[in-house]
């Protein structure tokens, strides 16, 4: 069996990891990766976000740039998203779905130009740990005589900058006005004498940007977002701000077993506004016949915390499992999700979750358990 040091020694590493270890930060494996779970605590890290700004290093993310004829119409038929309606400079966050309509992987189609000949570019963000399937996924239904395919994933960084004083402290380093950008709006402009992608997105439930550029300025902007006061983020705090946001965890709370009606995503489902794409045929049957489970928020009654794999009881009888669970920095009390059937899955309903062998009340709440001010 592999030793702790033989396993650190697989894993790929970020351009700031070496930032990571002059900070002394806590290193974990994540999706392949040897990544920060912390610097100087989640609950530190989580309340910097909420409040004034915090920076995390997504580098570990798929990146791939797209360009050629007909991009967007390639991409309508592998989601269920109308992305005929983007403009250049805006983005959507949509899902990669399987022939049984399940969620490969959820991802952001950046829709970044349009060119006189008709010629299209754009970029998509995906998650760490399904970047070599989602590229496989893609490569295999577009039509590459028609489009250039690029992965960048090992080549830039890609740094998440969020809280309410996000914005104000990363536009100190960019040569553009970035303030007027809207919300999934996005644009390139120079930062370190560099060319950079930047975008109104995040996974935090708060304001800010994401921000992919070269490694050399990647880094410097980095020390400079230190030195200006943004504090550095791990996963952990990653993982607290997006749950309190009810934002999906791919791998946890939705994968290719998974269909985006069934996990609460059925706002990215277009069915009326756009042609065929994968998977369109279960997701008709399933608007039609209702589905049989549904992703609900969880908010525990007492301290205990329902954690990723418990089971969720009703009447004594197991009825689902717990997605995702933590304690919540914010609210102050324990918050999960879970899939339940469609018939439990009503807000106000009471369920019962079971830890450490006994049974703790918990009831359905409405998403998101937290909602921003400053966005």
């Amino acid at each position: 069996m592999a030793n702790q040091e033989e396993i650190a020694l697989s894993l790929a590493r970020t351009p700031l990891f070496v930032i990571a270890q002059e900070l002394k930060a806590r290193l974990t494996s994540f999706g392949g990766w040897e990544m920060p779970v912390q610097y100087t605590g989640i609950t530190k890290e989580h309340e910097a976000v909420r409040n004034a700004a915090g920076m995390f290093d997504i580098s570990h993310m798929g990146k791939f740039i797209l360009q050629g004829k007909n991009l967007i119409t390639q991409l309508q038929h592998l989601v269920p998203s109308d992305l005929s309606r983007l403009q250049p400079g805006q983005a959507q966050y949509t899902v990669l779905l399987n022939p049984q309509g399940g969620i490969i992987d959820d991802i952001i189609v950046y829709y970044q130009s349009e060119d006189p000949t008709g010629g299209q570019r754009g970029a998509i963000i995906v998650n760490a740990a399904t970047t070599s399937k989602d590229k496989t996924w893609l490569l295999q239904h577009l039509n590459l005589d028609e489009l250039v395919f690029q992965d960048l994933s090992p080549e830039k960084v890609l740094i998440a900058v969020q809280g309410p004083q996000a914005v104000s402290l990363l536009r100190l380093f960019v040569d553009k006005d970035i303030t007027q950008v809207k919300a999934f709006g996005h644009l390139e402009a120079t930062v370190f004498g560099k060319t950079a992608f930047l975008a109104r997105t995040g996974y935090t439930g708060e304001d800010g940007f994401e921000v992919m550029l070269d490694p050399d300025a990647g880094v410097e902007l980095w020390r400079s977002l230190l030195n200006a006061g943004v504090i550095p983020c791990g996963l952990g705090a990653r993982d607290t701000l997006r749950l309190e946001a009810a934002m999906a965890l791919y791998g946890q709370d939705i994968d290719d077993t998974t269909t985006p009606l069934e996990a609460g995503l059925g706002w990215l489902v277009h069915l009326d506004k756009k042609e065929d794409f994968i998977g369109r045929s279960v997701l008709e049957q399933q608007k039609a016949n209702g589905v049989q489970r549904r992703l609900v928020a969880l908010r525990m009654q007492g301290r205990n915390i329902a954690r990723h794999g418990y089971q969720v009881l009703s009447q004594g009888a197991v009825v689902g499992e717990i997605t995702s669970g933590t304690l919540s920095p914010t609210l102050g009390y324990p918050i999960a999700l879970a899939y339940v059937p469609t018939k439990l899955a009503t807000v106000g309903q009471q369920l019962e979750v079971e830890i450490r062998g006994k049974a703790h009340p918990g009831v359905v709440v409405k998403k998101p358990f937290y909602r921003s001010k400053n966005r």
